[in-house]
């Protein structure tokens, strides 16, 4: 009988009429190897495009570099964390690389965490040199007692940008990044790595569910995870490296959008930088300018561009969706306004972060095949996948929803500060969501664990109801959650708030919206509460917040005396 580990999946890794490789030797590199490489095979060719300005490859590993003398020189040691606090910019792109030069470790924090999350982080980190935005200074000056901090380097969102002033101003207590790059040769210190030992990146997550974890991530298993990516789907097409280019509309800190950003400096690519990822007009702006190769985006940024008052002249050729389930009917509207699929990707912070593609669209978009698969695609090369009974603990069999256990060179060494934590006996990890696997070893994503619905019994996944809601003419936006049932202990009852079209308000009762479900879904599947809102709460990267309206779903029941 075949099993998960026999990789069924291994059939499908073709573009059309080529075979894709089935495993990969992944270079001992250190992973700012991938912009030393790229700075010698396209000095020329551009690496950004940021608000108008641009920078050449050969340029950008200059400033690199030179970065990373300063720190080294500010004390900065290997092994050594160094907070970035920063949006979408090239300072961020910049100091990533200095600090992965001066063999220091990465810490991408969200440039809108608030006081005591980023104390806990810098805590926790035991960081020592921050840099951020000079608009942060107060911030970081409010919690440097309580924790290690001691250099501060600032910059400004002008910095890099064509409205970047020629004098630079000294701030006390800090030093300017800018500065810091002047000052110093472009000399990298050599520090000796070991790729597969030595920390990359040391990336907080879990912030929205809990107290945010640190994933530590080597310079072998981030390099790994890069060529398992664009490189292994794109192997077929070379001429596209150091040719095509990319929009990341996904913030850099998150690590889709770091991994990201990674993957496009490793194959050459100009990068079109969006500050603002809610800024869709700036988005659509460069899409129709200069219609990047590859978009990588999030689905309520789709949801956006499918709009009707939405005008696209010219799409990229290719979007790819990840860090939360795209609801089919979003890809399908979209598809139906561009005439062009999007691909989904699937994978956490704790596996590098990718360990799915959907390839199947980019064949269909090469006119390699004439239909796309759905779903979050196929595990990557050398990656091991298992569908689990959360439980018994068992497998389930193919076709059933089980929980997704992944493993492979890929995956965190661990959670902060200890190796081996968070990954199960022979180095699975648990990913807490619950999927499916069609018999040609295409995954599809059905809901978090945490987020599926018990109704008196019934399993209930959420992202199933919000599908059937999607698919509502006046619908625009909606998510569904769990909320105890007073009447029932141990059962919950089904929210759905809905953010109806603009033309379609006032027009549209609760009782409507649940007529329409009992039409197209199980009865007990049917949400017991609609609520329409304006506005739904969104994660730093734009992500719907469950866990926020969940909390203040039982705040209200708890008030009034239900629960």
């Amino acid at each position: 009988m075949v099993s998960y580990a026999d990789k069924p999946w291994l059939k499908s890794y073709k573009l059309g009429p080529f075979k894709l490789q089935k495993t990969i030797e992944y270079p001992n590199k250190p992973l700012f190897a991938i912009l030393d490489e790229a700075a010698a095979q396209f000095p020329g060719k551009d690496a950004y495009h940021y608000l108008g300005r641009r920078m050449k490859y050969h340029e950008l590993k200059r400033q690199s570099d030179a970065l990373a003398n300063a720190l080294a020189n500010l004390g900065v040691k290997k092994g050594d964390r160094v907070i970035v606090f920063l949006p979408t910019c090239p300072q961020f792109i910049i100091s990533d690389f200095a600090i992965l030069k001066a063999g220091a470790v990465l810490v991408p924090c969200s440039p809108i965490l608030k006081a005591p999350e980023l104390k806990h982080q810098a805590q926790e980190s035991g960081t020592e040199t921050i840099i951020c935005l000079n608009t942060h200074l107060k911030l970081i000056n409010s919690i440097k007692a309580e924790t290690r901090i001691k250099n501060i380097i600032i910059t400004s969102l002008e910095d890099f940008s064509p409205s970047e002033s020629q004098e630079i101003k000294d701030t006390t207590g800090t030093y300017q990044l800018r500065k810091l790059i002047l000052d110093h040769e472009p000399e990298a210190p050599n520090v000796e790595i070991n790729p597969t030992e030595d920390l990359a990146i040391l990336a907080f997550t879990g912030g929205s569910t809990g107290v945010p974890k640190g994933v530590m991530l080597t310079h072998f298993q981030r390099f790994t995870n890069i060529l398992q990516g664009l490189p292994w789907m794109m192997s077929p097409l070379p001429t596209y490296r150091g040719s095509a280019s990319s929009m990341l509309a996904i913030p850099i800190f998150h690590a889709m959008g770091h991994y990201l950003m990674q993957s496009s400096i490793y194959w050459g690519l100009r990068i079109f930088l969006i500050p603002d990822p809610r800024d869709t007009e700036s988005i659509v702006g460069v899409m129709n300018e200069y219609r990047p190769f590859l978009l990588f985006m999030v689905p309520t940024q789709l949801l956006k561009l499918a709009q009707p008052e939405i005008k696209i002249r010219r799409m990229p050729v290719m979007v790819m969706s990840g860090a939360a389930p795209l609801p089919a009917e979003v890809a399908r509207k979209l598809e139906e306004k561009t005439k062009m699929p999007i691909s989904e990707g699937y994978g956490l912070t704790e596996t590098g972060p990718t360990t799915h593609i959907n390839i199947s669209v980019f064949s269909k978009v090469t006119r390699f095949a004439s239909s796309t698969r759905p779903g979050v695609g196929l595990p990557v090369p050398d990656t091991e996948v298992k569908l689990v009974d959360p439980v018994t603990g068992e497998e389930v069999p193919f076709g059933e929803v089980g929980e997704i256990w992944v493993k492979g060179p890929q995956l965190m060494k661990g959670y902060w500060p200890d190796a081996g934590s968070g990954l199960e006996d022979g180095g699975w990890l648990k990913t807490g969501d619950l999927g499916k696997m069609d018999d040609d070893g295409y995954f599809h994503v059905v809901d978090r664990i945490k987020d599926m619905i018990n109704v008196s019994g019934m399993k209930v996944y959420s992202i199933e109801v919000d599908e059937v809601l999607f698919r509502h003419p006046e619908v625009e936006g909606a998510v569904t959650i769990g909320i105890p049932d007073p009447e029932r202990p141990g059962s919950e009852r089904i929210k759905a708030f809905i953010r109806l079209r603009e033309n379609s308000k006032g027009k549209v009762s609760e009782q409507g919206i649940i007529d329409y479900c009992k039409e197209n879904m199980a009865a007990y599947a049917v949400p017991k509460i609609i609520e329409f809102r304006d506005d739904l709460p969104l994660t730093v990267t734009e992500k719907i917040f469950k866990r926020a309206l969940r909390e203040e779903e039982i705040k209200k029941m708890k008030e009034r005396g239900e629960i």
